[in-house]
């Protein structure tokens, strides 16, 4: 574990020095040739628009994630019910939205979800990144299912044992001793999950979200020079990089913390 983490400090660090090299090879290229801006100007022109549309990558890892959870929760519970035509449904929603390709469910959700709700007089918006949003927590909902029923599934019998012979119900059970123990090794797997779907989130520029790598294409159409197309999305990279690395290490720290015997 301590080999990985000192490698991905220096991936962290090589990322740095390529965009360094990228940049001084093109401020050469740039002197070079009449006319052309510094290098270093352009990225600083651009940043401000390429960062909102970062932060928009943030906002929708984030919505995704809430909404995933809260259903993929529902959804993993669903698949310990006793009851079993609710047990069988939620494990085949559950391995349907697991494993199916993330940008399909992406198309589907942006070419079948309306563009407005109408809810009586009022209107609501749809735009694509909603659309987007909704089409991301579908497959997160799916993998938190599978968090839930293992986290749950890995406490001993005995702990359910335990607990009817205080005569607790089924759901006072799985809400007052089960969930609450198995939150903690249920955590760095979520968090896992979180770090892929930030990750994932510039698939949603093919749909037409003007987001992070959106925005890098159209400031590189803008400025059209081949010079720029290298430090840009080394830059993008870097930015992802230092968004998942602390969420990586605190993901480590976790497993160490709740490596026990339960």
């Amino acid at each position: 574990m301590t080999a990985v983490r000192r490698m991905s400090g220096w991936l962290g660090v090589v990322l740095v020095g390529l965009l360094l090299v990228s940049l001084l090879v093109g401020e050469a290229q740039a002197q070079a040739a009449e006319g052309s801006a510094s290098l270093l100007a352009t990225l600083w022109k651009w940043a401000p628009l390429i960062g909102q549309g970062f932060l928009l990558n943030i906002l929708i890892s984030v919505l995704a994630m809430t909404l995933g959870t809260i259903a993929g929760g529902a959804l993993g519970l669903g698949q310990m019910s006793p009851v079993w035509p609710l047990r069988h449904a939620a494990q085949i929603v559950t391995q349907f939205f697991r494993n199916a390709p993330w940008l399909v469910l992406l198309f589907y959700c942006i070419l079948l979800l309306p563009y407005e709700l109408r809810l009586g007089g009022l209107v609501i918006p749809m735009p694509a990144w909603i659309k987007a949003t909704v089409g991301l927590a579908l497959p997160v909902m799916g993998n938190v299912s599978e968090i839930v029923r293992g986290g749950v599934q890995a406490l001993p019998q005995t702990q359910w044992d335990s607990a009817e012979s205080l005569a607790f119900s089924r759901s006072q059970t799985l809400w007052m001793v089960i969930l609450p123990q198995a939150v903690k090794p249920m955590l760095p797997p979520w968090m896992n999950l979180y770090a892929v779907l930030i990750m994932a989130t510039p698939l949603v520029s093919v749909v037409g979200v003007e987001e992070a790598m959106t925005l890098t294409r159209f400031a590189l159409s803008a400025e059209n020079r081949s010079d720029l197309l290298l430090p840009m999305y080394l830059a993008l990279l870097i930015a992802f990089f230092a968004y998942c690395y602390p969420i990586a290490r605190w993901t480590a720290r976790l497993e160490r913390r709740f490596a026990v015997k339960l």
